[in-house]
């Protein structure tokens, strides 16, 4: 990783797990740090550990007063912002805003943080995903999970999917305003974090923990991907991942995801559903011909 001195860096949920490997990883280049964390006391030990500026900053991503609150307190400009935050639920739980959990921190959140905090980022927004947005479909008609039956891992698939579409774009929408910030987004690949998979299944999340030890990388492993995105030469638009074992494990890389996060249509309707959720808006504008320097005619 090259020198980060100069450079300041928000980081959700860097307190834990692989948001706080990759915040260490950053702080020790000389990056400032600020961990944004709904566990205070957590936050600071994690900081303790780390070299260089660390600032501890209360967010929960379950709350848009929360954060709301924490953006405003961001002042001046910032360079990456790091959206690692996430959460698993074995049953079915609701934000402040009556948003379900999973879906509402892991993207709702997210998304509103961003668009609050984008016109001060000069660099970079790197959203985590997962692999489990393989299997995913996000379901426009009931996002919430009011009228289905609740299945815990396909309302973590439908978030983690959110986070790509979202991440894809969020990075042509930069590119029409003519911005040089760039949206990318990672995966861990299977890290040893202490975030318990909970599928609703109790053999799949037995046979998960009994396999975690021997086939996941720790934290550092795992925060690869996130460092590559946020500091790497990568384009806009790319999403990293592990790149041996079918995206398991293994040097950071840029890789595929599924056809559904790529699509276009399916990415602008969640940013308009997600935008009535929020009550967020994307807050550059378009790009003309006249700003682009051309004539207009």
């Amino acid at each position: 990783m090259p020198d980060q001195t100069g450079r300041t860096i928000i980081v959700t949920g860097g307190g834990s797990g692989i948001g706080r490997a990759a915040a260490a990883a950053l702080s020790a280049k000389g990056a400032r740090v600020v961990l944004a964390v709904r566990d205070q006391d957590k936050g600071r030990a994690a900081a303790a550990t780390m070299d260089g500026e660390v600032d501890v900053r209360p967010l929960d991503l379950a709350s848009l007063a929360s954060i709301r609150r924490f953006a405003a307190g961001i002042d001046g400009s910032f360079s990456v912002l790091i959206n690692n935050a996430g959460t698993m639920t074995d049953e079915l739980r609701r934000t402040a805003d009556g948003f379900e959990l999973q879906f509402g921190t892991n993207h709702l959140g997210h998304f509103a943080l961003t668009n609050l905090l984008l016109n001060r980022i000069t660099e970079r927004v790197v959203t985590v995903s997962s692999t489990a947005h393989r299997s995913a479909r996000i379901d426009f008609d009931d996002p919430q999970w009011e009228r289905r039956k609740y299945r815990p891992f396909g309302a973590y698939g439908q978030s983690k999917l959110a986070n790509l579409l979202f991440s894809f774009e969020l990075q042509r929408r930069l590119i029409a305003a003519g911005s040089p910030v760039i949206a990318a987004s990672a995966h861990p690949g299977w890290a040893a974090t202490g975030f318990r998979i909970t599928s609703g299944s109790r053999l799949l999340d037995a046979l998960a923990a009994a396999c975690t030890p021997a086939l996941a990388h720790g934290p550092e492993g795992g925060s690869l991907p996130t460092l590559l995105a946020a500091v790497g030469d990568v384009p806009g638009g790319s999403f990293i991942g592990p790149s041996r074992f079918g995206g398991i494990r293994g040097p950071a890389a840029v890789t595929e995801p599924s056809a559904e996060a790529k699509n276009p249509d399916l990415a602008r309707r969640l940013w308009e559903l997600s935008e009535r959720l929020t009550g967020t808006r994307f807050p550059l504008p378009a790009m003309t011909d006249q700003t682009a320097g051309g004539t207009g005619a």
